[in-house]
């Protein structure tokens, strides 16, 4: 990758420096030297325009061998140079393939584990709501349990009122009786007296011996008509608690009405609730299936990539090694030469 701030004359500072050292001004020596920046294409253009620039003027005093030999090495060092430099590119390429792959591998992970959280959170509020739902129907069968207890307990109430009204109605006809006999019988007393006393005075005692039994008997009967009187307004006591209870226990009952149908609603809310969350649960459920899918394919792509790789450095190797053939050539033919 070209980089700016590289000119041809900080090329050939380096490289002077280089040979000022005695060594080989290659091109990775030379970015070395200069602080390992610059394209390495641009270095070795410039070193070309430079090694073609700077013929020594005692060439022709060298020996052929040299010359020969300091040119097969010098295109030895460019034919590696040049084989080089297409796989560092291809590295530089792998390697911002491989860096962007890993964030995208890195942002799709943090994906994933965010939706396996949200995942576990929906499933952790579908149970709750599940287990919420649970109790509501529990209660709602404690309260329908409950108010069949006060239904049923109101049926008894009102056969007890029902009783009891039929017992007021028997005494009250008692009483109607009574007080129809005991005036009855003063009428037919007091005519008795009124013909009685006509009579002979000689049945005086007898009708006022009949008159005290029949006072007895009056007696008796008041008595019967008091505890009768007694008896009602016991009964209409009765009767007035009676109502109480039963008022009492129509609210009781239009309560539990009530609160019947309110856990009913929050049944019905419940489950609408609960039937979200798994729709929200099986979207979560594909989404993560997708991303899952996208991490094998960008790991199988990695591992392609790394194949590449692999190749590269294959094909590097046998660069190095022709380079490495080519230079120890002019080893091999000096002697013949000698």
């Amino acid at each position: 990758m070209a980089r700016g701030g590289i000119t041809k004359a900080l090329v050939q500072i380096a490289r002077t420096a280089i040979l000022a050292r005695g060594e080989h001004p290659s091109i990775d020596a030379v970015r070395i030297e200069m602080g390992n920046t610059g394209s390495k294409t641009t270095i070795h253009r410039y070193l070309k325009e430079l090694d073609d620039g700077a013929q020594p003027v005692e060439a022709s005093a060298e020996p052929i061998d040299d010359e020969l030999a300091a040119l097969v090495s010098r295109l030895a060092q460019r034919l590696k140079e040049q084989a080089q430099e297409p796989i560092e590119q291809a590295r530089e390429q792998f390697e911002e393939q491989r860096e962007a792959l890993e964030s995208e591998l890195k942002q799709t992970r943090l994906a994933l584990e965010k939706l396996e959280h949200e995942h576990d959170i929906q499933g952790a509020a579908l149970a709750r709501e599940s287990e919420a739902l649970s109790n509501t129907r529990s209660m709602l069968q404690t309260e329908q349990t409950r108010n069949a207890g006060l239904n049923q307990a109101l049926a008894d109430f009102e056969l007890r009122l029902q009783d009891k009204d039929e017992q007021i109605r028997s005494l009250e006809e008692k009483h109607l009786h009574a007080r129809d006999a005991l005036e009855h019988y003063r009428n037919a007393a007091r005519e008795q007296r009124e013909q009685e006393q006509s009579r002979h005075e000689a049945q005086v005692q007898q009708l006022q011996a009949e008159l005290r039994q029949a006072q007895q008997s009056a007696l008796v009967r008041q008595d019967e008509i008091t505890q009768l009187h007694r008896d009602n307004e016991r009964l209409l006591t009765e009767n007035r608690g009676t109502q109480r209870e039963l008022s009492l226990m129509q609210d009781q009952l239009k309560q539990s009405n009530l609160r019947q149908d309110q856990l009913l609603e929050q049944a019905t809310r419940v489950d609408s609730e609960r039937t979200l969350l798994q729709e929200r649960l099986r979207a979560a459920s594909l989404e993560s299936q997708v991303l899952k899918q996208n991490v094998e394919e960008q790991t199988q792509l990695n591992q392609t990539l790394e194949k590449e790789l692999s190749k590269a450095q294959a094909n590097l190797e046998e660069s190095q090694r022709l380079a490495a053939t080519v230079a120890a050539a002019p080893d091999v033919a000096k002697p013949k030469d000698a």
